[in-house]
């Protein structure tokens, strides 16, 4: 019983977290967001395409897809054990959001994704983690920049705050997935080339993505 909870966890976690939201938004708008700027499906590059509004609704919904599965599944099934639980969950909807299966396994970075998933089981590590998100980008504008400084502050602030060994190496975990999806950005930031939010796009150029 427990190993069906478990796997029926993980598949309705896989498929809520592959849908595309933010190619959908733009695609009823008659763009394919793939085709223009960066050609990632996520917030910021909906935003560049279709405005802050649209942008902001998209990171919305993409973090609700990563909440909904990790705060739902374990009172649904209280019997299960809830941190691994939240664990498969986690695991499987951003799996869904990063590699889904309606773009030929081509997804977002899962920014948003995790950070939902995060908040509800890790609100005060999370906390920190956007902390630092949001004073890297008020320094440099670089969405992908304050994207992977979070990624590396919310294993450390889990070690702190959490004290549990098993939580630790999952949020390493995910934050060397998010990091290694944004390594096209390392690149561009290397190279002096990445575009920072509320700079006009040059010709040619690509914005930053999460």
């Amino acid at each position: 019983m427990t190993v069906a909870i478990f796997i029926s966890c993980a598949v309705a976690s896989y498929f809520l977290g592959s849908i595309p939201t933010g190619f959908l938004w733009a695609k009823a708008r008659g763009i394919d967001i793939r085709r223009v700027g960066s050609g990632n499906i996520g917030a910021t590059n909906v935003m560049r395409a279709l405005g802050k509004g649209p942008g902001a609704v998209v990171l919305f919904l993409d973090a609700a897809k990563g909440f909904l599965p990790v705060f739902v599944a374990p009172r649904l099934f209280p019997n299960a054990n809830p941190a691994a639980l939240q664990i498969t969950c986690c695991i499987f909807v951003l799996t869904g959001h990063i590699w889904t299966c309606w773009l030929r396994f081509k997804g977002g970075k899962g920014v948003a994704t995790s950070a939902g998933a995060l908040l509800a089981f890790l609100p005060l590590p999370l906390l920190c983690a956007l902390g630092v998100w949001g004073i890297v980008f008020a320094i440099g504008r670089y969405v992908s920049l304050a994207s992977i400084c979070a990624a590396i502050a919310m294993p450390i602030a889990t070690w702190f705050l959490a004290k549990d060994r098993t939580l630790f190496v999952f949020t390493v975990i995910l934050g060397a997935v998010i990091i290694y999806k944004h390594k096209s950005n390392i690149q561009r930031l290397l190279a002096g080339t990445e575009n920072r939010i509320g700079q006009r796009k040059e010709a040619g150029g690509k914005g930053a993505v999460a």
